[in-house]
């Protein structure tokens, strides 16, 4: 008879073809529903009786029926399947809905990300998303985040990416500043505004070169550690930024920035999206993946009107 231990246990491949046989009571009925032949089904069972040691079926003619040892094995399988899948259901709903942690950098989150959480949320209820903040980049391996929008130049050979948005560097400011500050038709009369830098202080010198522009002491005015703060000192009417596109197209759709002039740079970096490949197919991944490229697009499409 059967003695118990792991190392004897049946395969689901053997129980699986059990349970069809029993329900189906025929060998080939059951090699339909499991979609290969009648000799694998008999052979599964038979090796399923052989390691029991026990018979399942009594085999009559072209007739099946189950045997007491059968009959009383039966539930139990069917109990085993039936937690083997209720884990499988759990396994893919923890995969494809449910808490979704994605790493951002504070900049982004700041000024690209958090305005935009509502529409993602009302659309996708089933997602919980969870954003983390951190000037580093995620190690997948040591935490337990699926997701990831990095700023760099996209080569992470080892994940999943995703172009998010090139950026473009270029002045703005406030409405109000524009509207009731000196003038500001042209770059030659940024000499009358406050510059903000920030903490690199490298990009009007930058920028000036490229407009022709030496006339402007770009040694003047703050600097801040964050470019988002450099985004709110413009808002808040402080002064002139060099904005990155990305992070101001938010404020600039809404009106809370104006575009100045039409010089603009390249700038050196973009955003990526990035997930470990062995979850980058995973829906509630996709749906977020999908999500931000097309914000990103509708960002694109907005700011190529403001040139």
């Amino acid at each position: 008879m059967y003695e118990g231990g792991m190392e004897r246990l049946p395969q689901i491949t053997a129980l699986r073809s059990f349970e069809v046989v029993a329900r189906c009571l025929s060998f080939t009925q059951a090699a339909r529903e499991l979609n290969v032949t009648q000799g694998a089904v008999s052979h599964q069972v038979k090796g399923l009786e052989k390691l029991l040691g026990v018979r399942l079926f009594h085999r009559e003619r072209q007739r099946l029926r189950l045997t007491d040892a059968g009959t009383g094995y039966l539930p139990f399988v069917r109990e085993a399947i039936d937690r083997l899948k209720a884990g499988a259901d759990y396994l893919d709903a923890r995969e494809n809905s449910g808490v979704l942690t994605v790493s951002v950098s504070p900049n982004f989150a700041a000024k690209w990300l958090v305005n935009r959480l509502g529409v993602f949320s009302a659309s996708h209820p089933e997602i919980d998303l969870r954003v983390t903040a951190s000037l580093q980049h995620v190690d997948f391996n040591s935490k337990d985040v699926e997701m990831a929008v990095r700023h760099g130049h996209g080569d992470w050979p080892n994940l999943h990416v995703t172009k998010l948005a090139r950026e473009e560097i270029f002045p703005v400011c406030s409405p109000d500043l524009l509207r009731e500050g000196a003038a500001l038709e042209s770059p030659e009369d940024l000499a009358q505004h406050v510059l903000l830098h920030d903490a690199s202080r490298n990009d009007w010198p930058i920028w000036c070169a490229a407009a022709n522009l030496d006339t402007i002491d770009v040694s003047r005015g703050p600097s801040f550690d964050q470019t988002s703060m450099v985004i709110d000192a413009a808002i808040a009417g402080q002064g002139v930024a060099l904005a990155r596109s990305a992070l101001a197209a938010h404020d600039l759709r809404t009106g809370k920035l104006v575009r100045l002039f039409n010089v603009t740079l390249p700038a050196p970096y973009g955003y990526f999206i990035v997930s470990p490949k062995a979850s980058s197919d995973h829906e509630k991944v996709r749906k977020f993946r999908a999500w931000l490229v097309e914000e990103a697009g509708a960002d694109a499409a907005a700011l190529a009107t403001t040139v």
